[in-house]
């Protein structure tokens, strides 16, 4: 597909997204971390705005001197921003004027595009269209979050949906070996998945299946969550300052575990794989079962026999750069590298993540106590 075809289907793919919504949706910001539906549509376009068409564009003029302020994320040298949490205090822009900054944008980057332009210019625009897939995810975690918790439970319209997982688990069983890890090869990439290298690991056996929901409920009853002797010590306290005592959504109702899904407030549904886990909980399960989480690497390597898509699953590895690993310089840069400290890592993809966003190099992140994004557990022995 040429890329501005694939411009303008990604861009569009978003306003599909977001048709469910009331516009009342759109600036809720119910938690830090959570950002508002229209600041996600806003900032994915200042991205383009921003690094594309102000540097490229000659003769461009920005939509609204404003936006670089309210909708720049993380990037300092991009300059100021509103801070994260002061996200949802925006009625202004309307939800309109985001749709017609969206236009504009697209407008003029699509002119950009139909006259032949450089590497260079393509190379970011692939970026922002990878950056693009990436909030439309978090987007789907943020509007679960928002819908979530309120009183109602509210449906949100959403083919986002888990499979059944019928069938009894196997292992299967790794050589141990020298492996080469990384992006090797032609094809997008982002920069923390460089520079391609060798390790060595020892043999391994990892299961062919997620969690699942039944399998987590016996752990809950079991008491882990009052057995310290299962938990890091920093997870120990974060379970018990929150008040934490099942994953994300679950509340006990008449005797039985119920969730909210995209489709209201459900009996959970036992052959789902447990979602919305911390890699705290992740751990400490494991640790329950006599097993543990994959490193990076073992999942990497394994991920060839394995079947996956279903949910972001934790590993035990932190995210650090791999041998020769190198920033770009400004502000791009700051898309991966400076956030390599306190996260760890997660593989694979998620129900919520869009159509040719993932492979097998693909490494997420999360700070370990983060619940609302799609993440399940797969277990080794």
């Amino acid at each position: 597909m040429e890329l501005n075809q694939k411009y303008i289907q990604i861009r569009n793919d978003f306003i599909t997204i977001c048709k469910p919504l009331q516009n009342e949706d759109y600036s809720v910001q119910p938690a830090e971390f959570v950002s508002p539906p229209k600041w996600h549509l806003a900032h994915t376009t200042w991205f383009f705005e921003q690094f594309v068409l102000v540097k490229f564009k000659e003769g461009y003029k920005v939509f609204d001197e404003d936006f670089a302020y309210l909708f720049n994320s993380y990037y300092n040298n991009a300059g100021d921003r509103v801070l994260r949490p002061n996200r949802g205090l925006m009625t202004r822009p309307t939800v309109d004027e985001v749709r017609n900054y969206r236009a504009y944008v697209d407008e003029n980057v699509i002119e950009l595009l139909n006259k032949n332009p450089s590497d260079e210019i393509n190379d970011i625009v692939e970026l922002g269209l990878q950056h693009e897939q990436q909030h439309q995810e978090l987007f789907h975690y943020d509007i679960k979050y928002i819908l979530g918790h309120q009183p109602t439970f509210p449906n949100f319209k959403s083919d986002v949906k888990l499979d059944a997982i019928t069938s009894n688990p196997q292992f299967i069983k790794i050589e141990e070996g020298i492996y080469e890890i990384g992006f090797n090869g032609k094809g997008f990439h982002f920069d923390c998945e460089l520079g391609h290298h060798k390790v060595y690991l020892n043999g391994f056996e990892i299961r062919n299946q997620l969690v699942t929901n039944a399998d987590y409920i016996d752990f809950i009853e079991s008491g882990a969550y009052d057995n310290f002797n299962l938990w890091h010590a920093e997870g120990w306290d974060f379970i018990k300052n929150e008040n934490i005592n099942s994953p994300l959504y679950w509340h006990k109702w008449n005797d039985d575990w119920c969730a909210y899904t995209y489709d209201g407030f459900k009996k959970v549904d036992l052959n789902l794989p447990v979602s919305h886990i911390s890699f705290y909980e992740a751990w400490a399960f494991a640790e329950w079962k006599g097993m543990r989480l994959p490193t990076e690497f073992e999942w990497e390597v394994a991920s060839s026999k394995l079947s996956y898509g279903q949910l972001w699953e934790w590993t035990n590895s932190a995210f650090l750069p791999y041998p020769n690993f190198k920033k770009p310089e400004g502000a791009i840069g700051e898309y991966n590298g400076k956030f390599m400290v306190n996260q760890m890592v997660l593989r694979g993809a998620s129900i919520a993540t869009p159509q040719n966003h993932s492979r097998k190099t693909y490494r997420n992140f999360f700070h370990p106590n983060l619940r609302w994004m799609f993440s399940g557990i797969r277990l080794v022995k």
